[in-house]
């Protein structure tokens, strides 16, 4: 099986070629033709782009082969997918994904040579060496570019996030899990939703406040725990009620919501001595700015002490997920190198966006 279980050696050539590169999300997958650029100040060369939803296919064969379909004119030999989940023998797996995916049964579809995997989240640090670190709008902390490690942090159908370490040839990054860590209340609201969620005690990961899914679980659980019926039915509607004023319920909710991904963002950013800044990725969380801009996320990121000295002086922005995932995935593929032979492939883990 021409997959892989470890970076491969930069002495191994990446194929000449164009190559497909994907970012396989629980609601979204985003995928582009590329090819290693001749420009010096681009690393990738985008041929074509689409967006897909992912209910609209049967499986991720499908939804490749269509975009074949529409946009490539040559044999295509070569894949690189970010994709968040676990390898499981030939499959990938992971709760949020719309599907399971077979690794063989992919590369027998697409006649592909070879299927190289890494962490979607792992593909947003790559790309932090590039676009990304200059994009979003700023939130807190100083509003310029600064040197050191950088956390990306993405709450949407999951709850993933990297570090990107500089050092030469574009450094390297981390993974992580932090979705599964353990959700730490902070007010005395947050352990009543806490006690709701795991009544006789146990554990409740971050991902289940923090992520689409954990705001729609906080907005319901605090209907409950107040005795009331929720109205509202998925998280956008919670944050359309939050942004008008509608619900007090969805306006508690993305308080909540948006002071514990300030936490859990200090947090990361204090484990990693975040100095390079903190990009938290996703439409979900661009889609709701205005109410993340007047939330306690920043007081809550700041933590007090002496770790406010550290934390205050690191900049924290909101962007777009947009292409960025499938041109870090290709950044990595590229610095990697594929052979034309059977290789290993990258282990996947960690968290998903939309």
């Amino acid at each position: 099986m021409d997959v892989a279980i470890g970076h491969l050696d930069q002495s191994e050539g990446a194929p000449a070629s164009p190559f497909l590169a994907a970012d396989v999300g629980g609601t979204h997958t985003r995928i582009a033709m590329v090819r290693a650029s001749h420009d010096e100040g681009r690393k990738v060369e985008t041929l074509a782009y689409r967006k897909f939803a992912c209910t609209d296919f049967p499986g991720l064969a499908e939804l490749l082969q269509a975009f074949v379909d529409a946009d490539v004119r040559i044999p295509v030999r070569h894949c690189v997918l970010a994709c968040a989940g676990q390898v499981m023998g030939d499959e990938v797996v992971n709760d949020n994904l719309a599907w399971p995916i077979h690794l063989s049964q992919l590369r027998q579809a697409l006649a592909l040579d070879d299927i190289a995997i890494l962490n979607d989240f792992e593909a947003l640090g790559y790309a932090l060496d590039g676009p990304l670190a200059h994009s979003g709008r700023h939130l807190c902390g100083p509003d310029t570019l600064t040197k050191g490690p950088a956390l990306v942090i993405g709450p949407g159908t999951g709850l993933g996030a990297a570090v990107h370490v500089p050092g030469s040839a574009g450094g390297f990054v981390l993974t992580t899990e932090a979705g599964q860590m353990d959700f730490a209340p902070n007010s005395i609201r947050e352990r009543e939703i806490l006690a709701h969620l795991a009544p006789h005690g146990g554990y409740v990961e971050s991902e289940r406040i923090v992520s689409g899914p954990g705001l729609l679980t906080v907005y319901t659980t605090l209907c409950a725990l107040d005795g009331e019926t929720p109205k509202l039915a998925t998280p956008e509607a919670v944050t359309a009620a939050a942004a008008a004023c509608s619900d007090m319920h969805a306006v508690e909710a993305v308080d909540v919501f948006c002071a514990s991904l300030g936490s859990l963002a200090g947090n990361l950013a204090m484990a990693f001595m975040a100095t390079g800044g903190v990009y938290l990725a996703g439409g979900f969380l661009s889609s709701m700015f205005a109410l993340l801009e007047r939330s306690t996320f920043e007081e809550r990121f700041l933590h007090g002490r002496s770790a406010r000295a550290l934390l205050s002086q690191v900049p924290v922005r909101v962007t777009e997920h947009g292409r960025h995932g499938v041109l870090g995935a290709a950044q990595w593929y590229l610095r990697r190198g594929m052979s034309g032979e059977a290789t290993t492939h990258h282990a996947v883990a960690g968290g998903l966006t939309a």
